[in-house]
């Protein structure tokens, strides 16, 4: 094996402070490894520039970095790096591509060999998006960048406008949900190379389409990982998350780590030009700094995307707003927050159920209410499940900053059987509740399939070695027991197996079901239409709301549009109620004028019984297990029989 001392550039320009770059005179390598007092970078035979493979030294910078530029190196070069003579070859830490996954050698790659096509592209901004989270691997049969690309038209059609991705970084294994990453800048071998990433998010941004993220930045996967031998700074000591070792933001030799994390947050949006990141379990995320990590991600995010609109949503289980004020007023400068409790509520009301999690939500018509115009239920008071008191006031925040969900992929699994919500509830409620969701204040996000109905289930899945898989398996039991029903020993035994193929192979979505649920897929389609085009609804998250509990199970939501041209979306999730009298004056029309249905759930077409008129003669009736939108026209149109603007 031949050796070769390297040409170091000392003024090398590079985009990110670690991992391999190609320059103009080769490529120039950089790692962190303190402690370390030899490090050497391996070229495999036949990657480089060389027909044989090449030893080169690496040079000790200041802080524990090591460097050295060489012109051996190419794109596509293989290589690996030695630490202190070990006969361990390890990958890099900040790998751009792992083409055999994470045990194997890293990939040089060159980013700037893809031609863009987005240069007008201007970036997303949160008012008036409709989310979509997808799991690549699962959304297709082909599980590829490049089947998910065809199917983007289809998504745009139907009213969404913003893609959000779980996890691509590279993990272990054959599949995976991708929260257990191990190659934080490597695009997963397992959908394609990185210019099929790249392509992907082109072809999106051509069609209209927002990209992001979902990164997780605390903690890293149990298998795979190779951090802890460059460097046992990158993990703390002081803290424990809910998988495993929490990493080090804020103890000795941190500022490195930071500086990992940070350039990766801007390296999504700068090399694979996404609109913004979704970061997984803020509350994980430990850092007792005086500037918390946070705050920089959302900096370096915001710089990388230049002139490009970026947008930072946090997911946090104790509902902090903290993060999503802005740093001036002591918060952290993120734009959006996922929204637990809209979720609980409608799934209670959904299937009657209220145990584990769900033990503090009763699905009441006034939890609606208030999610309609405070977002958050939990803003400081006790909550039982947890005993202690949870979450933060809203008051003055956009209505858009909250996420709102029927379905994710967490909660989709959590039901032990992967049961998507429509099949754990009837098809009125179903369709009532998604129109909520829908036309609601809150930024709406549907889950991958939701948008037909998919038969098919979602499970957790992970394919690990056997020492990882059991306890993963184990651990994954006990979650699901704080649920009654799913601690029963006869369910317990039929819960699937993460690690088995056929596991992840079930959740691959069935494109039939966009045929075979042509009803249900008409009626998401028509929603967000409606949120898009009408006057009142595509404004539906800066207009003044109120609403009122009408009976047991029913409420009212009115939008204040001015100049007479008010919305009322009226939700029955029980069954018809009759208001005689109807003392309620936000039923009360708009004056001079009369309410008429703009859109009912009950629509034949969505497979419903079809809707009377609601404010009559005999004065309301409110059919059941049904949503119906009404807006306010002359009485003499309703003389007419005029009928209500084409969705």
């Amino acid at each position: 094996m031949a050796k070769r001392s390297p040409a170091v550039h000392a003024k090398t320009r590079r985009r990110l402070p670690v991992g391999a770059e190609v320059t103009p005179e080769g490529v120039h390598f950089r790692v962190w490894a303190p402690g370390k007092t030899k490090v050497e970078l391996l070229l495999e035979e036949g990657s480089s520039a060389s027909p044989g493979p090449q030893i080169i030294a690496l040079k000790a910078e200041r802080n524990g970095y090591h460097s050295a530029a060489t012109d051996l190196a190419r794109a596509g070069t293989l290589y690996r790096f030695r630490l202190d003579g070990s006969d361990r070859l390890l990958p890099d830490p900040a790998s751009r591509f792992q083409p055999n996954g994470p045990f194997g050698a890293s990939m040089v790659v060159d980013p700037g060999q893809f031609s863009w096509s987005d240069q007008s592209w201007p970036g997303v901004s949160l008012p008036g998006q409709v989310i979509y989270e997808m799991h690549i691997g699962t959304f297709t049969p082909q599980g590829s960048w490049e089947a998910a690309s065809a199917e983007l038209p289809a998504l745009k059609e139907l009213g969404v406008t913003l893609l959000e991705l779980m996890p691509v970084a590279d993990f272990p294994g054959r599949f995976g949900w991708g929260y257990d990453g191990v190659n934080l800048f490597a695009p997963s071998r397992l959908y394609g190379r990185p210019d099929d990433l790249q392509r992907f998010v082109d072809r999106a941004h051509a069609l209209g389409l927002g990209v992001i993220l979902d990164v997780v930045y605390n903690h890293l996967g149990p298998s795979g990982n190779f951090l802890g031998e460059f460097s046992r700074h990158y993990f703390s000591e002081r803290y424990r998350t809910d998988w495993g070792e929490a990493l080090n933001f804020d103890g000795d030799q941190a500022a490195p780590v930071r500086e990992f994390f940070i350039a990766n947050a801007g390296y999504w949006i700068d090399e694979f030009h996404f609109d913004g990141l979704r970061i997984d379990a803020t509350q994980d995320i430990f850092d007792a700094s005086p500037r918390h990590l946070l705050i920089d991600i959302a900096q370096r995010v915001r710089q990388a995307g230049g002139k490009r609109k970026t947008l930072l949503i946090a997911e946090n289980e104790a509902q902090q707003v903290q993060l999503i004020r802005p740093v001036k007023e002591g918060g952290f400068g993120l734009d959006a927050l996922w929204n637990d409790d809209f979720h609980h509520s409608a799934m209670v009301a959904l299937t009657g159920h209220n145990e584990a999690y769900y033990t503090d939500y009763l699905a009441r018509p006034q939890e609606f209410v208030s999610l309609a115009k405070y977002a958050f239920l939990y803003q400081g008071q006790h909550y039982r499940w947890q005993g202690k008191r949870r979450g933060t006031p809203t008051f003055g925040l956009p209505r858009a900053a909250f996420i709102n969900y029927l379905q994710n992929h967490d909660q989709i699994a959590n039901s032990g059987q992967g049961l998507r919500c429509h099949g754990l509830t009837t098809p009125g409620r179903y369709r009532a509740l998604t129109a909520l969701l829908l036309l609601g204040p809150g930024t709406p996000m549907l889950f991958q399939g939701q948008e037909f109905a998919a038969t098919t289930p979602f499970f957790y899945f992970a394919d690990h070695p056997e020492e990882v898989a059991v306890p993963i398996q184990r651990g994954r039991t006990e979650f699901l027991r704080q649920f009654r029903s799913l601690a029963i020993p006869d369910v317990q035994a039929r819960l699937p197996d993460p690690g088995n193929p056929a596991t992840f192979v079930s959740c691959r979505l069935d494109r039939m079901d966009r045929q075979r649920h042509a009803p249900l897929y008409a009626l998401h389609r028509d929603l967000l239409t409606l949120r898009h085009t009408d006057p009142v609804f595509r404004r539906v998250s800066e207009m003044e709301i109120d609403g009122a509990v009408l009976g047991e199970e029913c409420f009212v939501l009115r939008y204040f549009a001015g100049a007479g041209e008010d919305r009322l979306l009226v939700v029955n999730l029980g069954r018809d109620l009759h208001l005689d009298p109807a003392p309620e004056p936000l039923l009360a029309p708009p004056q001079q004028r009369l309410w008429a249905i703009l859109w009912s759930s009950e629509d034949p077409h969505y497979l419903g019984n079809g809707t009377a008129p609601l404010d009559s003669e005999e004065n309301w009736i409110i059919p059941g297990h049904a949503a119906v939108v009404l807006y306010p026209i002359d009485a003499v149109e309703i003389d007419s029989g005029s009928t209500p603007p084409a969705i």
